[in-house]
């Protein structure tokens, strides 16, 4: 979250150019180029998961993640030790993307796994809420250091507070995590596949794998469209300030964080396949359009007002989809069909930021990031439509694939 609110301070500190656009272009493409890695990671940290167990899966995924988040938070400027700088960057960012291909995959199975039956969607959207948890205090941290700190100082050596300040998490987070007990659902089962058997289940199950990725296509550009890219479009594109755009952020995770586990609890009650299909409907219909009048009249208050609006469709969508996906995907290789499937969307996702800056400096059309989002929500939506239905509330136990 904070390499996307201070990218463009990012993009001065490691890649120096003689065009603003250029080095947060430069910033952008490194934020997205973690994700490249992410579908390796699902790949074959899944693989680890899905053969040793999701306890040791949590703790190594974890600790690779606070490896590369601590190189980016520490490694010196571009003017301090030249061309080494991005270098490193990149392969920080490479570190965190491998770790996070399962990170969220082996967190949501988890939950899944230990939800009582008929709470799986409520538990399992915890994994979600507890992100906008990171948008809050990353936008609280950025606020008040644009408060406390003139805009030279945030992009000389500013920025590295939030990163540093993130990673004290590290420690605590590792206790946690190892006194989490096994699932009972991967512990009773006498054995486990192996990396080969694994793989080969994945190719025969590709139609469960290629829905997920349509599925989750709207939340990944939806998610990064409405936090990590909202401070960068706030600043650079409709001309508000640091202060207003990072409140517009706080707010936004406040709002993902109250909608989620409602709309999960909701698809407990109701099946997650309604859900799926109005928001995703109302994306594709809306998204447009509300981008179009905020720019024609850019003011916090209306940005503030479509970002509500686009958080409320991705809450609510998400809040259904990522139980969804864990209970289409055989228990077997749970772990890692839904990370694949999450890590290739988000891989796509995840370059929301850089795509949509190209795009309206290519057309000029400030209202760009709307039409991104109408085409996720139309590939998803197809998703949906042609990957049949979850299991009915209360149901998932008794599903086949599950």
């Amino acid at each position: 979250m904070v390499f996307g609110y201070f990218s463009a301070a990012i993009g001065h500190a490691y890649f120096p150019s003689g065009s603003e656009f250029a080095s947060l272009m430069f910033a952008l493409a490194t934020f997205g180029v973690g994700f490249l890695m992410r579908p390796l990671g699902a790949i074959f940290l899944g693989a680890y998961v899905d053969h040793l167990g999701r306890r040791k899966g949590l703790l190594l995924t974890f600790s690779l993640m606070s490896i590369g988040t601590l190189t980016v938070a520490l490694v010196p400027g571009y003017s301090s030790i030249g061309i080494l700088a991005p270098i490193l960057v990149v392969l920080g960012r490479l570190c965190q993307g491998f770790s996070a291909g399962v990170e969220l995959g082996g967190v949501s199975v988890y939950l899944y796994e230990m939800a009582p039956p008929g709470r799986r969607g409520f538990y399992v959207s915890w994994q979600s809420a507890s992100q906008q948890v990171a948008v809050v205090f990353a936008a609280v941290l950025g606020y008040a250091m644009s408060l406390l700190l003139p805009p030279a100082a945030i992009a000389a050596w500013g920025w590295r507070i939030p990163l540093l300040v993130g990673c004290l998490i590290v420690p605590f987070v590792l206790v946690i995590r190892r006194t989490l007990q096994e699932t009972e659902a991967f512990a009773r089962r006498r054995t486990h596949p192996t990396p080969g058997e694994i793989y080969r289940s994945i190719l025969a199950h590709w139609p469960i794998v290629a829905s997920g990725v349509s599925m989750v296509l709207m939340t990944t550009v939806s998610f990064y469209t409405i936090t990590a890219y909202t401070p960068t479009y706030g600043r650079s594109i409709l001309h508000l300030t640091d202060r207003d755009a990072l409140l517009v952020t706080l707010c936004v995770g406040l709002s993902n964080f109250l909608w989620l586990p409602i709309m999960g609890a909701l698809s407990d009650r109701i099946g997650r396949r309604p859900l799926l299909l109005l928001f995703s409907g109302l994306a594709l219909l809306t998204a447009y359009p509300a981008m179009s009048w905020l720019v024609t009249g850019a003011t916090f208050q209306h940005l503030l007002a479509v970002e509500m609006w686009l958080s409320f469709l991705y809450a609510s969508y998400n809040g259904a989809m990522v139980v969804h996906l864990a209970e289409i995907v055989p228990t077997a290789v749970r772990t890692t069909g839904f990370s694949l499937a999450y890590s290739l969307a988000t891989t796509i996702g995840g370059a929301t930021p850089a795509l949509v800056t190209w795009l309206i400096h290519a057309t000029g059309n400030r209202a760009m990031p709307g039409a991104w989002l109408a085409i996720a929500a139309a590939i998803a939506l197809c998703g949906i439509l042609l990957g049949g239905a979850s299991a009915r509330p209360g149901e998932a136990a008794r599903h086949p694939a599950a």
